[in-house]
C-alpha cells in the first residue's frame, strides 16, 4: 500500500469506507492546496499565481458570496491529534432553479459541482466516487430552505459519462454546434444592438418571466422540467471570469456582453462569454453563447434541433435575426482572437440561423467533455425530468 506522508512519519493509504474518512466543508488551508494542485490541469491561459488570484476573485461575486460557494473535501484524519489529510475535493455553487411538477411551477434551490480533483498520488483508489456519494446525499438538504428544497443537482463531467452515473449523476443531451468567425457578410439581416453589462438585468428578469410562463403551461405535462435560472448573477459569474482573463492576457477587457435585435415583445437576444485555452494544448479559444432567448412566446421552444424543425423554421423572422446576433458574435470573436463560436443544446430555430451562415454546420454530440449531467432528488425517476435551457450559462 501507499503512505501518506506526515510531520510525524507516514500512515497507510486508507480503505476507501474506513470511518476515518469523511465529508467536510474545506478549511482555508485545505482550499488552497487544492487550488495549487488542480492548477495544472485548469489553469488554461493564465500562471499559476495568475489562476490561484482568478479564484479568489470569482468567489467574491454575488453569486458566489455570502455563503454561495462551498469548497468540500473528503479527508482522513484516523485519531483528533492528528492533522486530517484531504484526499479529493471538489466545489458547489448554489443556483437558483424552477421545477414544473403536478400542474404548478416551484422555485427551488439546486447546486452546480464542479472543480472535482484528486492528486495523482491518491487515485485509483475509490476516494473520488466516495466523495460524490457523500455529497449526492448532503447537497439534498444543503442550504435550503423548507419552501425551497434541493430537487436536483447538476455537474458538467469532462471524464465522459460512465463514473458520474454510477454515482447518481446521470448524462442528459450534450450537443452544440459551432460557427468559425468569418468577415464575410450577409445581406438583409436585421440590425442589431449591442448590450453592455448595465443593460443585462432588465433582460435577464424578463428571461426569467419567459421561462416561467413557459414552464407553467407545461405543468400539466406527466413529465417533471427543470431549469437552472439564467438570471444576472448567473450571467455575471461568467463575465467576471472572462474580465479577469482579458486583463490578465491583454491588459483590459470587453465590454460588449451580447446582443439584440426586435421590438419590444418579439426581440431576440443573446449574451456570451470568452474563453480562453490553454496554448499548449488543442482546444481553441472558444466565443460561448451563454443563453440565446426568443421573446416571442408563440415561437420559441426547447425541442432539441431536427431536420424537419430547421425545414420548417427557415426563412423567418426569427431565424434571421438569431442570425443577425450570430454574425455580431463572429465579430466579437475575431476582435478577441476566438477560433469557434459556439452554441450549446440548439432548438431547431437557433440551427436554422447557424446553417444560414454556414450551410454545412452541423449538431456535434459530446461523449467526454462537458457532459451535462443531472442526479434527481424529487420523486420519480430521473427519466421522467426534461433539463430545459440547457445552455452554457449553467455551466460552473
Amino acid at each position: 500500500m501507499g503512505s501518506i506522508g506526515e510531520p510525524n512519519g507516514h500512515i497507510e493509504l486508507p480503505d476507501k469506507n474506513d470511518p476515518a474518512i469523511q465529508l467536510v466543508v474545506a478549511d482555508q488551508d485545505e482550499i488552497i492546496a487544492q487550488q495549487e494542485g488542480n492548477s495544472i490541469e485548469w489553469r488554461g491561459a493564465l500562471s499559476k499565481e495568475a489562476y490561484l488570484r482568478r479564484e479568489v476573485h470569482l468567489a467574491s461575486t454575488a453569486l458566489t458570496e455570502d455563503g454561495g460557494l462551498t469548497c468540500w473535501a473528503l479527508v482522513y484524519q484516523p485519531s483528533p491529534d492528528r492533522k486530517r489529510q484531504v484526499l479529493c475535493g471538489c466545489e458547489t455553487i448554489r443556483k437558483k432553479a424552477l421545477v414544473s411538477r403536478d400542474g404548478k411551477v416551484e422555485e427551488t434551490t439546486a447546486h452546480g459541482i464542479g472543480s472535482v480533483f484528486c492528486p495523482p498520488e491518491f487515485r485509483g483508489k475509490g476516494y473520488a466516487g466516495r466523495m460524490m456519494s457523500d455529497l449526492g446525499k448532503r447537497l439534498q438538504s444543503w442550504q435550503a430552505e423548507e419552501s425551497r428544497r434541493v430537487l436536483f443537482t447538476v455537474l458538467f463531467s469532462d471524464i465522459g459519462k460512465k463514473f458520474y452515473a454510477r454515482n447518481g449523476w446521470q448524462p442528459f443531451p450534450s450537443s452544440h454546434v459551432s460557427l468559425v468567425p468569418t468577415t464575410d457578410s450577409i445581406q438583409g439581416l436585421p440590425p442589431v444592438s449591442l448590450l453592455n453589462s448595465e443593460d443585462l438585468v432588465e433582460l435577464c428578469n424578463i428571461d426569467e418571466k419567459l421561462i416561467r410562463n413557459r414552464m407553467t403551461r407545461s405543468a400539466q405535462s406527466t413529465r417533471s422540467e427543470v431549469a437552472l435560472v439564467p438570471d444576472i448573477s448567473a450571467i455575471r459569474w461568467h463575465h467576471c471570469r472572462e474580465e479577469f482573463v482579458a486583463n490578465e492576457l491583454f491588459g483590459r477587457h470587453p465590454d460588449i456582453k451580447g446582443a439584440v435585435t426586435g421590438d419590444v415583445g418579439s426581440r431576440v437576444w443573446c449574451y456570451w462569454t470568452r474563453v480562453y485555452t490553454n496554448p499548449r494544448e488543442e482546444s481553441p479559444n472558444t466565443l460561448h453563447i451563454l443563453r440565446l432567448v426568443v421573446e416571442d412566446e408563440s415561437i420559441s421552444d426547447f425541442a432539441p434541433a431536427t431536420a424537419e424543425g430547421v425545414a420548417r423554421q427557415k426563412g423567418s423572422q426569427t431565424v434571421s435575426a438569431m442570425a443577425s446576433l450570430l454574425v455580431t458574435a463572429q465579430d466579437e470573436a475575431i476582435t478577441w482572437d476566438m477560433k469557434k463560436v459556439q452554441i450549446w443544446n440548439p432548438t431547431s430555430t437557433t440551427l436554422a440561423a447557424v446553417q444560414l451562415l454556414d450551410d454545412k454546420a452541423a449538431v456535434q454530440h459530446r461523449e467526454s467533455e462537458s457532459i451535462a449531467s443531472l442526479r434527481w432528488h424529487g420523486e420519480g425517476s430521473w427519466e421522467e425530468v426534461d433539463w430545459i435551457c440547457n445552455e452554457k450559462y449553467g455551466w460552473c
